[in-house]
């Protein structure tokens, strides 16, 4: 629901969390990606000298994004370990099931048509 940047760490975290409140019922999917680098200077160093070393990788989220999806569970454990991953990640996230996110997409899309 926010525009962020999450981090390898992050995206990992909630992986981890959806693993074990699912235990191995369903399939889930991750559909974000760290494939930005963020680079640092090490502390305590002066300027210029170049552009530091990549520190760490992130994945560029913007509002609307689906970051994981689950198959094959009951719908009320797969919110269940959504709202704990979304608890790891700095972003207000929601939960939306396909049907959900159908009428989302189709009221986003009728004023569009409507103004063209």
């Amino acid at each position: 629901m926010e525009p962020c940047w999450i981090t390898a760490n992050q995206i990992e975290a909630s992986r981890i969390v959806i693993n074990r409140t699912m235990r191995r019922g369903g399939k889930v999917w991750i559909k974000i990606f760290p494939d930005k680098p963020v680079t640092a200077q090490p502390a305590e160093t002066r300027m210029g000298k170049g552009k530091g070393s990549p520190e760490y990788w992130v994945a560029v989220v913007k509002p609307g994004r689906v970051m994981f999806e689950i198959a094959g569970a009951d719908e009320e454990l797969s919110r269940r370990a959504l709202k704990l991953a979304s608890y790891k990640l700095p972003i207000k996230c929601k939960v939306v099931s396909k049907e959900e996110l159908d009428e989302i997409l189709a009221a986003a899309e009728a004023p569009a048509e409507a103004s063209s």
